[in-house]
C-alpha cells in the first residue's frame, strides 16, 4: 500500500496531512459501495475538510455525512487512508484496481 506521502508524489502536489484529531464527514450509511469518493474543501472549525461517502450518489441531506476523526477512518475504509494528505481541493475516486485523483478549485473557491 502506498503512503500519504507517496500518493502526493505520484500525483505532484504538495503534502498536506490531517491531524489524527482533526474530524472529515464520513457517509457511513453508504459503505460497502462502490466506487469510494472523497473531496477535501478547506478545514475549519476542527475539520481536515474531507467528505468520504461510497456508491453513485451524494446527498444534500443533514444527516448523510457523519462526523469522525481521522484517526478512526481505518477502520471503516483503510484502503482510503493513504489519500488524506492530498491538499484542499482534491478529489479522488477509487473502485478495485481503479484510481483516480484529481484537483477541482472549485471546492476551494478558485
Amino acid at each position: 500500500m502506498s503512503s500519504q506521502q507517496d500518493i502526493c508524489t505520484k500525483f505532484g502536489t504538495e503534502f498536506s496531512p490531517c491531524g489524527d484529531s482533526d474530524k472529515l464527514g464520513l457517509a457511513i450509511k453508504t459503505i460497502g459501495k462502490l466506487p469510494i469518493n472523497g473531496l477535501r474543501q478547506v478545514a475549519e472549525n476542527g475539520t481536515c475538510g474531507w467528505y468520504i461517502w461510497c456508491g453513485e450518489e451524494w446527498s444534500d441531506e443533514p444527516e448523510f455525512f457523519k462526523p469522525l476523526h481521522v484517526s478512526h477512518i481505518k477502520d471503516y475504509i483503510p484502503q482510503i487512508e493513504k489519500y488524506l494528505a492530498l491538499p484542499e481541493g482534491f478529489r479522488f475516486l477509487v473502485a478495485g484496481d481503479y484510481e483516480d485523483v484529481w484537483q477541482d478549485k472549485g471546492l476551494i473557491g478558485i
